[in-house]
């Protein structure tokens, strides 16, 4: 199964960019995964949150291909332990889902046409994090739950 991690704009932290680093090369080793960044939209200043969201909508909908699952992280979701978490991707695999994508939207959020295209929405916690930070906790996440579905020692019960 391919995993794909779509945000919207760069990492501007160099400490946070080195890190998502570190666990996307330890993610590889469990298959492929591939972090895509959608460049933030030209002028949003001039823009309401509704056409911000849009612009960002039908760039990330660009990312997603045909079959693909698309989940959206979001404060609204569902919220996992890291061993339900792994669970979760066992079943995606089991069910021979081939490519499933996770979203981090901009600082508003999704587009209307984002959640229509989603086949779920997960929450990493009920706190907001600044969606650069996100991307960091997903990695380490996706990194544990591959760790866990393995028998490695990284998590801890």
């Amino acid at each position: 199964m391919k995993i794909k991690l779509l945000a919207i704009g760069k990492t501007d932290e160099a400490a946070l960019r080195s890190l998502i680093e570190q666990y996307e090369k330890r993610l590889r080793h469990y298959g492929s995964f591939e972090l895509l960044i959608i460049p933030d939209i030209k002028n949003r200043k001039h823009l309401s949150i509704a056409q911000q969201q849009e612009k960002e909508g039908v760039q990330l909908l660009k990312k997603v291909n045909s079959g693909a699952q698309l989940v959206l992280l979001d404060e609204r979701g569902k919220t996992l332990s890291s061993v339900g978490f792994s669970q979760y991707l066992q079943k995606k695999m089991n069910a021979g889902t081939r490519e499933l994508v996770f979203a981090i939207g901009g600082p508003y959020g999704f587009s209307k046409a984002v959640y229509q295209q989603a086949t779920g929405t997960l929450s990493l916690s009920s706190m907001t994090f600044s969606h650069q930070m996100i991307r960091l906790f997903m990695v380490e996440q996706l990194y544990r739950a591959f760790t866990i579905l393995k028998n490695e020692p990284y998590h801890h019960e």
